[in-house]
């Protein structure tokens, strides 16, 4: 494209306001606040207080590295993660990335599905197992037939639910001069409980899927703006790399205030009454109810419905743009169904299929754990796989990652890996 044209000279100048920039970033920070999300927060708060709300702002730079190294691979080289492990290594990390994401996000799409349908049933009654078919039709159906532009922008809509944590935040009476000691003084003790706490909210924030999600949203991005991959035009790279960072220090931002607030609503009203024991988002606001009165109970129960429809076709998009890239199917939601038929059946499948497992009963509390230990165990890997990817001049030519990312993120992996360990050990 040629470095003239009144496109480039704008966005020489300008640079990337706010509104602007906000897009792949700010979805995929929401969605990372999902029904299992809400639900691993409800119980650190309900179990813990306030001793380890500082865990949000220790994640949050390691949390915006991560995706920042993602989306910086996506938008640089112009192909997701799947597709660039696969053509620059071997092959078998590609496919074994894919298969693991998969698993793990069947598994949770099916885990968030349930709890919107138990959300629902708890404000207005009747079968949650027919709610959660609905809400999975009513996803899949959504991501297949809505063109490509009204549905980013359902997506951005739809993380104005997330306010609704906030809102709880706001009615509940908080102390904060006790909130604020747990979350500005890290407290942390060796014991089995803290590990497994700690390492699920790691787990949650750090997830694999938000990772190649947002990767593959950022090739979009610049198939919708009609760009070429940044390597191949290095003169507006920096505006381009600038619009992501901004959109992705945002989006973790506002991710890691809102799980903040979660784990805040539940301390101030479940821990202080005693209930420590939360297992899912929809027992979450049951629980609320009693101790925090109708309208928190609402709010609660609201929020799950909406973040739910903000992180399913995440977490479906983001296994199919693993699958499609592995085989090398055409694939992106810009995309018409006859133009990447494959894609489109793995979300159906990755969507639909996940009611299925739900409605023959699977243990919800159960999956969510079992997913967690699928995302914990590729975590890592993953995160180390796209630091030498970021480095990789025959991914990024002059646009390598910078050192303070690789750095963040090289430290995340090893955080990751031993909390973990220590899980298993104490």
């Amino acid at each position: 494209m040629d470095a003239s044209s009144p496109r480039l000279q704008s966005s020489r100048q300008d640079g990337p306001s706010l509104l602007k920039a906000l897009g792949p970033g700010l979805v995929t920070g929401a969605a990372d606040d999902d029904p299992s999300g809400i639900a691993t927060y409800s119980q650190v708060g309900a179990q813990f207080g306030y001793t380890l709300g500082w865990t949000m702002i220790f994640s949050y730079p390691m949390m915006s590295a991560v995706q920042g190294l993602s989306a910086g691979i996506g938008a640089v080289s112009g192909r997701g993660l799947a597709k660039n492990l696969k053509l620059h290594y071997h092959r078998h990390f590609a496919y074994g990335a894919m298969a693991l994401l998969f698993i793990a996000n069947f598994i949770n799409i099916g885990a968030d599905l349930a709890a919107m349908g138990a959300a629902l049933r708890l404000l207005v009654g009747g079968p949650e197992v027919v709610y959660a078919l609905l809400f999975g039709i009513l996803c899949a159906t959504i991501q297949v037939f809505v063109p490509y532009p009204a549905y980013v922008s359902v997506l951005k809509w739809l993380t104005l639910s997330l306010f609704a944590y906030v809102a709880v935040v706001l009615v509940v009476g908080v102390p904060w001069g006790e909130a604020l000691s747990g979350i500005l003084m890290p407290k942390f003790e060796f014991t089995g409980d803290h590990f497994t706490a700690f390492v699920a909210i790691l787990g949650t924030t750090i997830s694999p899927y938000l990772f190649f999600w947002q990767a593959g949203e950022e090739v979009e991005e610049l198939r919708r703006r009609k760009l070429a991959r940044l390597r191949r035009n290095p003169e507006i790279a920096q505006p381009e790399l600038g619009r992501i960072r901004m959109d992705t220090l945002v989006g973790m931002g506002f991710s890691n205030l809102v799980a903040l607030c979660i784990i805040v609503a539940a301390a101030v009203t479940l821990h202080v009454n005693g209930i420590d024991k939360i297992e899912t988002s929809a027992q979450a606001a049951e629980a609320l109810k009693p101790v925090a009165g109708e309208f928190a109970f609402a709010v609660f129960a609201a929020g799950v419905i909406g973040t739910g429809l903000l992180a399913v076709p995440v977490l479906a998009g983001s296994a199919a743009y693993a699958v499609a890239e592995s085989f090398g199917w055409p694939e992106g939601l810009d995309k018409k169904l006859k133009e990447a038929k494959a894609f489109y059946a793995t979300i159906v499948v990755a969507t639909l299929g996940s009611v299925a497992v739900t409605m023959m009963g699977l243990d919800p509390v159960r999956a969510l754990f079992w997913s967690a230990v699928v995302n914990g165990v590729l975590a890592t890997p993953i995160i180390v796989l796209m630091v030498m990817m970021a480095r990789n001049p025959a991914i990024m030519g002059e646009l390598k990652a910078p050192r303070w990312m690789v750095y963040i993120s090289g430290f995340t992996a090893l955080v990751m890996g031993l909390s973990t360990v220590g899980m298993f050990l104490f």
